[in-house]
């Protein structure tokens, strides 16, 4: 254990426990001590060995040059690597708010308020460094040793970028909470996040959705963007600056993510409190009251029942519908060029991108049968209920398709005029 019982280091320790083990059971799925040995030790030396190392070699004698056109790179990656932390932060505020509830049994503990709070928003800051420290320190370290020892300096960098990130998205989660409420904010959350991640992969298949009279490529567009008047002043060198360990650069970069950081920290104080309060009540959705006298209309079958049922319990999943909705995003530029290469005639490659689109729409799919049948919550009382047990099964199966096929109508129907 790293420092006394309730101090701060003791409470992040705990927090990180915590992270780890949630994000190993949401991606090992019964293979948990494989997965934490391949974070921790095979992925580190499969970067060190494949990227550190070579670049190490290559570039111990090399500096970076501070030129418009890798100051603008910097400062892409720099916008890049926010975005991403920003969708990460903003789930871990949703579900620290939704998903933990327990604010009550810290806040009644002898532990400052003040305290449980700082080390639950460091904690967002340190989850969501952790794994990008863990892709980029094996490639920065073997140069740092040989030759750049300043460019730790952009592990630093990073760390700045997730306290930024981790401060505006509590500020986003406790606006959503004022904006729409508590039990909109869950499913709303869950949907921001998961496009504020999707949004660099749309950007950079701009091509491709739009064709190429409309765009150019992104490599075209930097160099493009790194001779313009605009874009050469000595502030846009800052962000690559800081990477390389320029003192004054560098305490900007830690002044700005802590800044941000300590701002939403005091800002957020009791009303973080009150919210994660109030959410604890918002999953008690209530029913509609009935009338007296009012008739009550059931399905006309099992199937349709179950159908109805399942379909009800996937749109109340916040976490269920940002999956599927980033698959989705994903799915666009795939739909974008096989309606291009359609309207176009392009016979040859039609079949491999109609390929593609189908596997990642089954994929879609498969989530969805899998959370209907192998996670169903009452198998006993399914399986002894008078209907027979293949009904039930067909029910679930098509409440599992019917979402991407309506997500692929607005696809297919085109195509069947196209080709």
């Amino acid at each position: 254990m790293i420092g006394t019982p309730g101090s701060t280091l003791w409470l992040l320790q705990h927090e990180m426990r915590l992270s780890w083990r949630a994000l190993l059971s949401k991606r090992s799925r019964g293979r948990g001590r494989f997965a934490r040995l391949w974070l921790t030790a095979i992925l580190p030396l499969l970067l060190l060995v494949t990227a550190g190392l070579p670049i190490a070699f290559g570039a111990h004698r090399w500096q970076v040059p501070i030129i418009p056109l890798s100051s603008l790179i910097a400062a892409a990656a720099l916008l890049m690597l926010f975005t991403l932390m920003l969708s990460q932060t903003l789930s871990a505020a949703v579900d620290t708010l939704y998903e933990r509830g327990d604010f009550d049994l810290l806040f009644s503990s002898p532990l400052a308020p003040r305290k449980v709070l700082t080390v639950r928003f460091l904690a967002v800051a340190v989850g969501a460094f952790s794994i990008f420290g863990m892709i980029l320190t094996p490639i920065i370290l073997p140069s740092a040793v040989w030759g750049h020892p300043q460019w730790l300096a952009a592990i630093v960098v990073l760390f700045c970028v997730a306290l930024a990130a981790s401060g505006a998205g509590l500020l986003l989660a406790a606006s959503l909470f004022r904006v729409i409420g508590p039990r909109r904010t869950r499913t709303v959350g869950q949907v921001l996040a998961a496009m504020i991640g999707a949004v660099f992969f749309l950007v950079s298949q701009a091509r491709n959705i739009l064709g190429g009279a409309q765009t150019a490529n992104v490599a075209g567009l930097v160099m493009q963007y790194s001779h313009d008047a605009r874009f050469q002043a000595p502030a846009w060198s800052w962000p690559l600056r800081a990477l390389l360990g320029q003192p004054l650069p560098l305490l900007g970069a830690i002044g700005v993510g802590g800044g941000i950081f300590l701002f939403a920290n005091q800002l957020l104080g009791a009303r973080f409190a009150a919210d994660a309060a109030a959410a604890a009540g918002a999953g008690a959705v209530r029913g509609p009251k009935l009338r007296e006298g009012a008739k009550v209309r059931f399905a006309g079958s099992a199937f349709s029942a179950t159908l109805v049922k399942e379909l009800r319990l996937i749109a109340r999943d916040p976490a269920l519908i940002a999956q599927v909705l980033l698959r989705v995003l994903y799915m666009a530029p795939l739909a974008f060029i096989l309606l291009r290469q359609a309207s176009q005639g392009h016979s040859f490659a039609l079949p491999g991108t109609a390929a593609a689109l189908s596997l990642v729409a089954s994929q879609v799919s498969g989530s969805l049968a899998w959370i209907t049948i192998s996670a169903e919550d009452a198998p006993d009382l399914l399986s002894c209920a008078p209907t027979p047990t293949r009904t039930i099964r067909q029910a679930k199966i098509a409440a599992a398709i019917l979402p991407v096929a309506v997500l692929l109508s607005p696809i297919l129907l085109p195509l069947l005029f196209l080709a």
